[in-house]
């Protein structure tokens, strides 16, 4: 389905056809995506270091540690307003982006429909499974299975859809989000009870994540229950608060072609570049100001269901956007810069080409980054987290990322995939062999998550 033919009714199969293509080739992929998958590995894996700082202090909210000298509350301070709920919704949007790209590729290549839809729900099959594996295995914040069931409905509900109809519902689902965040508002005012928002008796977070972590069996069954709860009550809940908006604001980009052809979009990617980091950062630096002690305000105005807490959680989607957009221009920019050196090897373009490699192989790279920090960190393991601060924790995960870009690159240069992609790629194309891929589509091309 093209965007021209897009409000028209996808036409019947009846039987069951074979993908015409298998996946993207090296040469079809577009550098924006990837480098976008790149960086927001990174910020992944910042975002994740508190809850292995096992022995630290918590704060009101239980994200991030209340102890510490003044680089630890600086770091604390940067990922309370750049990262924190500021890099899911980047994930999500980059996630929509690759599915209907994904779902385009095979539609111009000759696959019905139906079938190329069949093929994104058995993958999204695929990654509810090795959201669960990883969660039981290693990591009780996993959020690929999060992410499987989320793209399980809406490939279902919204990739066949017309552009109008997906305009429509991401108006929709905008309202529903807007009415989640201002609901504990809402209700308050209405009780005339407003001084009681940001009451909140919920669990820190840091201390749930490292519930049962003394040993490896009891832990296993604490993140495979974590699991269980992210993937199929969270994610339904998310359906039912309109987060999935910025999955369809992936679906309508990649239309679009917005990270392929930035040139042709800079207007769009300036303003969503300037207005949404400076939302998403102006929204978290109350919680970050009370955080570190800049500001004075009640504990329970910091608590999850505290009033910064949901200014911050309200903002991060424009955050998301808005890094997403700024990696856009830094693409259009790199490559007019890289065009006119001609062919000149760069230490700049062995970095973005390090750095794209990991987002081409960002599954694997994300469950590496696990594989290297539940051994190390968890008490179950060596229990380094137990020693560490939030500055030597965010120093640990930066070495961490490192490693991958270190093995995808070397991957790169050798013409692998990575093993996770190489597996699931299998997976998802088991039943029927495939035609050699045609040559791509004008409309067809770039890089989904796999």
């Amino acid at each position: 389905m093209t965007v021209e033919s897009a409000d028209q009714a996808p036409p019947r199969t009846t039987a069951r056809t074979a993908p015409r293509r298998a996946g993207v080739l090296p040469g079809e992929r577009a550098l924006a995506p990837d480098l976008a998958r790149g960086i927001m590995l990174l910020f992944i894996v910042l975002s994740n270091t508190a809850f292995h700082l096992t022995a630290a202090r918590h704060g009101p909210s239980g994200w991030q540690p209340v102890d510490g000298g003044w680089a630890d509350h600086a770091v604390q301070f940067t990922m309370i307003t750049v990262l924190d709920l500021r890099i899911y919704p980047l994930f999500a949007f980059l996630f929509g982006y690759g599915m209907m790209q994904l779902f385009l590729r095979q539609t111009a290549a000759g696959t019905p429909e139906r079938e190329a839809v069949r093929l994104l729900r058995r993958r999204s099959l695929c990654l509810i499974v090795i959201g669960l594996l990883h969660a039981t295995l290693l990591m009780a914040g996993d959020i690929v299975g999060f992410y499987g069931l989320i793209s399980l409905a809406l490939g279902w509900l919204f990739l066949r859809r017309g552009d109008r109809a997906l305009k429509w519902w991401i108006w929709i689902a905008t309202a529903q989000f807007v009415l989640l965040a201002a609901q504990p508002v809402i209700a308050a005012a209405l009780s005339g009870e407003l001084g009681t928002l940001g009451d909140a008796g919920a669990e820190p977070g840091a201390d749930a994540y490292a519930a049962g972590e003394g040993s490896w069996l009891t832990a296993a069954g604490t993140r495979f229950t974590s699991g269980l709860f992210v993937t199929f009550a969270a994610a339904p809940l998310s359906l039912v608060g309109g987060a999935y908006v910025i999955f369809l604001l992936g679906f309508w980009a990649a239309r679009r072609r917005v990270l392929e052809e930035p040139g042709r979009h800079l207007p769009l990617l300036r303003r969503t570049a300037v207005t949404g980091i400076a939302v998403g950062w102006l929204g978290a630096l109350p919680a970050a100001l009370a955080h570190v002690g800049a500001i004075t305000v009640p504990d329970d105005a910091q608590s999850e269901s505290g009033v910064l807490t949901l200014l911050r959680d309200a903002t991060g989607n424009a955050a998301g956007l808005g890094y997403v957009a700024a990696v856009a221009l830094f693409v259009h920019w790199w490559t007019g810069r890289e065009s006119r050196r001609g062919t000149r090897v760069s230490t700049g373009a062995v970095a973005v080409t390090a750095v794209s490699a990991v987002g081409k192989r960002s599954l694997s790279c994300y469950l590496a980054h696990s594989l290297i920090f539940a051994p190390v960190l968890a008490a179950w393991g060596l229990g380094l987290g137990e020693h560490l601060t939030s500055a030597t924790m965010a120093l640990f995960a930066v070495g961490v990322w490192l490693v991958t870009v270190a093995g995808a690159y070397a991957m790169e240069r050798a013409g692998r995939r990575g093993p996770v992609e190489a597996a699931l790629r299998r997976v998802m194309y088991r039943s029927h062999s495939t035609r050699p891929a045609a040559r791509p589509s004008p409309r067809a091309t770039g890089g989904p998550v796999t």
